[in-house]
Parts: structure tokens; sequence; C-alpha cells
């Protein structure tokens, strides 16, 4: 079987724009809906794919939070280069830590998380998740079970700096967020199991903005984007974004 890879998207709309991010070891297909959503709505989307992302997890292992970054920055800045002034930015779980971090560092005109983690848990229990990330991706590859073991057997051999730099990032940006003083919409799925819940509290205590809103979604676990509660979580994320304070209409 042939992995179609995703790819970025741009869902082009009114003059407000919003920046989506997804997380680690996922896509732009896990912020696709919402995009369309938010489209139909007047607001111009984009979302850029993470370097070693939707592509064998071979490739992810060589890449890290600094090429990302750069993914995130290049996103934003097509955004400008595309002529749009003013722009929010949103993400899932390591996308909306690095909304964050854009939240401190540039001029976004507000900004959402969703299951964003402040630590991650032990690398460890990161590594494990990467591992069966890499193994479903062989599977829907359509390799034999022999050769998805080997390979799998290989790939836990491999050195992963990746994850400590996670970790750095994560605390780099909790160490940021009293200097965030645009308007923060902090969604987080009461089932989520990937990461630990209380990351909500710490970020929605921590940003130094005062116009702050967190919501927890309780039937809802970690890629809350594509869970249960979707349709509700797209209408609270409209509903932020339209209490914005625009100049555009």
């Amino acid at each position: 079987m042939r992995i179609i890879p995703p790819k970025p998207f741009t869902f082009e709309a009114g003059e407000r724009a919003v920046l989506l991010l997804h997380g680690f070891t996922g896509n732009t297909a896990d912020v696709r809906m919402l995009g369309r959503y938010l489209q139909k709505r007047g607001y111009t989307c984009h979302a850029p794919l993470y370097k070693g992302h939707g592509v064998p997890p071979e490739e992810l292992v060589k890449t890290g939070p600094e090429d990302w970054w750069q993914d995130v920055m290049e996103g934003y800045q097509f955004l400008k280069d595309q002529g749009y002034e003013e722009i929010a930015v949103g993400g899932l779980s390591l996308g909306g830590v690095f909304s964050l971090k854009l939240g401190y560092t540039e001029n976004v005109k507000g900004l959402f998380t969703m299951c964003s983690p402040t630590t991650f848990k032990s690398e460890e229990l990161m590594f494990e998740g990467v591992v069966r990330y890499a193994k479903e991706y062989k599977e829907l590859e359509g390799k034999p079970k022999e050769q998805v073991e080997e390979e799998m057997e290989a790939f836990r051999k491999t050195p992963m700096a990746t994850l400590k730099q996670l970790q750095e990032l994560n605390l780099e940006v909790r160490d940021g967020l009293k200097k965030i003083s645009v308007p923060v919409f902090v969604a987080q799925g009461r089932l989520d199991q990937v990461i630990n819940t209380e990351s909500a509290d710490e970020i929605y205590n921590g940003v130094g903005s005062e116009n702050k809103t967190i919501k927890w979604y309780e039937e809802s676990g970690h890629v809350i984007t594509l869970g249960k509660e979707k349709e509700q979580l797209q209408e609270d994320v409209y509903a932020f974004l339209e209490g914005l304070d625009w100049q555009s209409k």
C-alpha cells in the first residue's frame, strides 16, 4: 500500500488569517477539518507541515524542534507575504506550544492551544509513543509482519536527541508564558492520556494576558480536533476568533 503523504494547506477566505499548527508525529490532517470550518466562516487558514512528519519515521528522528520552529516561522511569513496583516495562531499539542512561543515573539492577534503540554512525560514514555507511531506507519505501508518487526528492531536502537530537545523547548516556552499579553484560549480534553492534563491549568494560569479562557472537553482525548466533540471545539475556536480586536472585516 502506498501512503499518500500529507501536505501543507492554504484555505483562502477573508482578510483575517489563522496559522494552524499540528503536533509531534502528527500532520496537517489533524487540523484540516478545523481549517475548512474556519474558511467557511471567512478566515484564511494556512497549515505548514513540519520536516520529518508524514514521511517514514526514520526521517522524523533526523529532525528536531529547531527545524519545526523554522517551518512555523516560514508559515507565519508566508501569510505575511500574501498580504495578511492580522494573524491569529492556534495548534494541537506541540503546535500549541509553538503558538505560545509565537505569542511572545511575534505580533499575533490572539492564540489558542489544544491539548498542549507544558512538560512532556519522561523520555522513555515519549520514546514509546514514537515507536508506536513508527510501527503504525510501517503497517500502513502494507509491509509483511516479519519485515515490520525487523525494521522496528533497528528503529528502537536509533538515537533520539529530538526527545531531549522537546523537553528543553517546553521549559523555554513555560518560562515565556508571562510575556504573552494577547488573548488566549486553552482547550483541553479530559480523557487525554498523551500529556499531563494539568498542563492546561499551568498554561492558563501562566500566561500574562488578562483576556484568557480555558475549557475542558469531557469526552475528548488528545487529538481533540478529530474527536467526539470536534464540532463544539470548532464553534468555540470560531467564537474566540470573533472576539478578537480585528481591524479588518
